[in-house]
C-alpha cells in the first residue's frame, strides 16, 4: 500500500492528509515533493495528519526531519498531528518527539499556527 495525500486549507494552514505508508522510494519522494511545492508557493503554515497513516520506516522520518527543516528554513512552521501508537512510539525512541510540534486535534493545531 502506498502513500495517498490530499491538500486542504483551513484558516490559512495548508493541511496534508496522508494515508498509507511513508517509506523508502514512492511514498518519501510523494511527501518530499508535495512539501516542496507548498514552500514554493510561499506556505508557511503546514500540517500533516498523519491519522491514516499505518508505517513509517527510516527514510520516512529522514523525510519528516527534512521537511521540518526546509520549511523552518523558509520561515515556516511544520507541525504534526493525529500520530498513532506506533508513530508516536518511533518518534519517542529516536527522540524526535522534542523537535517536532505534535497536536492531538485539528482545531488546536490550527489556532497554534501565528496569523
Amino acid at each position: 500500500m502506498s502513500l495517498k495525500l490530499s491538500s486542504r486549507v483551513v484558516d490559512g494552514v495548508s493541511i496534508l492528509d496522508l494515508s498509507g505508508r511513508i517509506t523508502l522510494g514512492e511514498g518519501s519522494v510523494q511527501l518530499r515533493e508535495a512539501i516542496r511545492d507548498l514552500g514554493s508557493k510561499g506556505v508557511k503554515s503546514i500540517l500533516l495528519n498523519l491519522g491514516d497513516v499505518n508505517y513509517i520506516d527510516s527514510s520516512g522520518i529522514g523525510e519528516l526531519v527534512s521537511a521540518f527543516t526546509s520549511i523552518k528554513n523558509q520561515g515556516g512552521e511544520l507541525k504534526l498531528l493525529n500520530l498513532n501508537k506506533k508513530i508516536y512510539d518511533l518518534l519517542q525512541i529516536t527522540k524526535l518527539y522534542t523537535v517536532f510540534d505534535v497536536k492531538e486535534d485539528e482545531a488546536t493545531a490550527i489556532a497554534s499556527f501565528p496569523k
